[in-house]
């Protein structure tokens, strides 16, 4: 007979807190309502940008700097470089996206997230998980930096 495992050793060793950090809002993007909600796991950080209540585009960043010299942090560019993605941050398309524009824009995105997190905690190194719902009226210019801003209001 297979003996019993005691649970109650694992409820000390893992005292990691619950529920997930989460923090949210909402703006208009060109008339449309768009949703942020951000929640900080242990291990990810979960961004999604929804419009219509839909998620469609699924994406991650792998936050973890390995370069030699770089003691994990994150390198920051300075002068005019500064407000571009970083050259390390890496976005992989999980699920959708497809559709013509859309995988390119929120590869951006995701990039632009991952910095935005970067250039405020240099040392992070959890996985970023980006999931995007929105319509092709956000393609622009201005439509980007509305939804970068909403993030931004999150972080």
């Amino acid at each position: 007979m297979a003996e019993s495992f005691d649970t109650s050793s694992l409820q000390d060793s893992l005292n990691l807190p619950f529920p997930a950090t989460t923090k949210q809002t909402a703006g208009s993007v060109n008339g449309v309502q768009t949703d942020v909600v951000i929640m900080s796991f242990s291990d990810k950080i979960m961004v999604t940008i929804s419009q219509a209540g839909r998620l469609a585009h699924w994406l991650h960043v792998p936050m973890e700097n390995q370069n030699p010299g770089t003691e994990g942090m994150h390198t920051l560019a300075e002068g005019d470089d500064a407000l571009l993605p970083l050259k390390d941050l890496t976005t992989t398309t999980l699920l959708g996206g497809y559709s013509p524009g859309q995988d390119t824009t929120g590869q951006l995105l995701a990039r632009q997230i991952a910095t935005a997190i970067a250039m405020k905690t240099p040392s992070e190194k959890r996985l970023l998980l980006v999931g995007l719902g929105l319509g092709k009226s956000t393609a622009d210019k201005d439509s980007f930096f509305a939804i970068v801003d909403l993030v931004l209001q999150c972080l």
